[in-house]
């Protein structure tokens, strides 16, 4: 019997070996139950859920089924019309003071793996208290499902559109005539997720150019991930490069994370993207507020914080620990190395839509092109080059990699002294030039992540294959 666990967001697996309809339902059902049992706490709250999803095989139908178990249970529930970013349907929550909402999608996991996020009143990622909640309810009652059709006619369920609010709130967020007015030429690659074409019907007239690449759906998202990190943005990385645009946007699978090019085809990390969206906030649109990000941040964001004077929280790997800290202090930007970033006025939720808007207006707003305004950050605060390698190993030796250190710390790392351990998550090793090293288990695959981050990418490279040797002879 399978073991279904909610990881850093959300549960995962994969089609037909874990994520089967049996359990999708006893899923869906321990949802259900734990909605029920929030009903008299969240009295101000519409007794009523969203059920969105993705373009993932089969998707479609399990909303469906999650949204017949929710509304058999008597939960009013409002079922997407059309594969939705998850932002889509966390803004419905927002929008319409719901109790919850459900989103049936992996992310950015490979094609073969589908998935469940629970997305509470607060309109953001499940905390690990609601999920062990959720956890300890799959099993205990048994599953309550009548058909789509007898529930739509008691308009117990009903089937919506729920991407247009949230396009309408980003219109008010972003000064879409300013960008249109630029003369940018801009590629989006939809990574054939639910990021679609929108970023262009948003942007369409003026004298700004959009292309998009991938805009369809494909369930098998062409044979890549849907990842915005290479080699599956190589494409998007090529074309922005031979085209001459001024920049490359993309989405990842459910459009919560964003991947940004250069003219001359160079990816940023997902801590450069951060950057620029946390300094846009601050010089640009002249916004106030703290800031939050993973033990896996970057020590950029920390040299800003200090010039700043801006408190800086940090949290392990998982945008449900960034949104518990956005519901409590008052944070401008909270993101994590992956490209999701959430923002001030808005919800604590990551948006790779408005990410990528917010940098398109950050270029026009200073009337300069992308790869100047890195320019510029990199001689005011230092270079810092990061890198990430995902190693799949045995499940022994990934359950024995974390006991490795243990009592034996590095106390090196290559020929740099290590002068801090952090080890809530993970192991970090850091230098005394302020570059580390930190290997930890992915919530959501059989995997260990290795990051670096160094003040040039051959170091950080040094730094990687240092960690995957340590994994290697483990």
């Amino acid at each position: 019997m399978s073991i279904i666990k909610f990881g850093t967001d959300g549960w995962r697996a994969v089609i037909s070996e874990d994520f089967t309809f049996d359990n999708v339902k006893k899923v869906a059902q321990g949802v259900a139950d734990y909605v029920l049992s929030q009903r008299d706490i969240l009295k101000d709250r519409a007794f009523r859920v969203v059920v969105g999803y993705d373009t993932r095989f089969l998707s479609y139908k399990y909303a469906e089924i999650t949204a017949c178990i929710t509304a058999s249970n008597s939960i009013p529930t409002i079922l997407a019309d059309r594969p939705s970013p998850t932002p889509s349907v966390s803004y419905a929550i927002k929008s319409k003071n719901l109790i919850g909402g459900i989103v049936i999608t992996a992310s950015h996991n490979p094609a073969r793996y589908n998935g469940m996020k629970y997305k509470a009143y607060y309109s953001g990622s499940a905390t690990p208290d609601i999920t062990k909640r959720i956890e300890q309810y799959l099993g205990a009652n048994e599953v309550k499902y009548r058909p789509l059709k007898e529930l739509k006619e008691e308009k117990i369920l009903v089937v919506r559109d729920i991407v247009s609010g949230h396009l309408e709130f980003i219109k008010k967020y972003v000064k879409l005539k300013m960008i249109r007015k630029s003369r940018l030429k801009v590629l989006v690659d939809s990574m054939y997720g639910v990021g679609n074409n929108y970023t262009a019907e948003l942007l369409k007239g003026g004298r700004i150019k959009v292309d998009t690449i991938h805009e369809e759906a494909n369930p098998g998202f062409g044979k890549i991930n849907p990842e915005p990190i290479m080699p599956n943005l190589k494409e998007l990385s090529d074309k922005t490069k031979k085209g001459g645009y001024s920049i490359g946007l993309a989405t990842d699978g459910d459009a919560d994370r964003l991947g940004v090019t250069l003219p001359n085809g160079k990816l940023l990390t997902g801590h450069k993207v951060m950057t620029l969206l946390l300094l846009h906030l601050l010089e640009d649109k002249k916004m106030k507020g703290d800031v939050v990000q993973t033990i896996c941040g970057t020590v950029l964001i920390e040299k800003i914080c200090k010039k700043y004077n801006l408190k800086m929280h940090e949290t392990p790997v998982g945008f449900k620990y960034i949104c518990g800290v956005m519901q409590k202090d008052n944070i401008l930007v909270g993101g994590e190395e992956t490209g999701g970033v959430a923002f001030k006025g808005y919800m604590p939720e990551r948006d790779g839509i408005l990410s990528g808007l917010l940098i398109l207006e950050m270029m026009a707003m200073r009337h300069k092109p992308l790869d100047r305004i890195i320019k510029d950050i990199d001689k005011e605060y230092g270079t810092y080059e990061y890198r990430r390698l995902d190693m799949r190993v045995p499940d022994a030796v990934k359950n024995g990699l974390m006991g490795h250190f243990k009592g034996k710390a590095l106390k090196k790392v290559l020929d740099k002294d290590v002068v801090e351990v952090k080890d809530y998550d993970g192991y970090k090793f850091i230098c005394r030039d302020r570059s580390w090293l930190m290997l930890r288990l992915s919530g959501t695959e059989p995997i260990v992540r290795i990051y670096a981050e160094a003040p040039n990418e051959k170091t950080a490279l040094k730094m990687l294959d240092f960690g995957k040797k340590i994994v290697e002879g483990v």
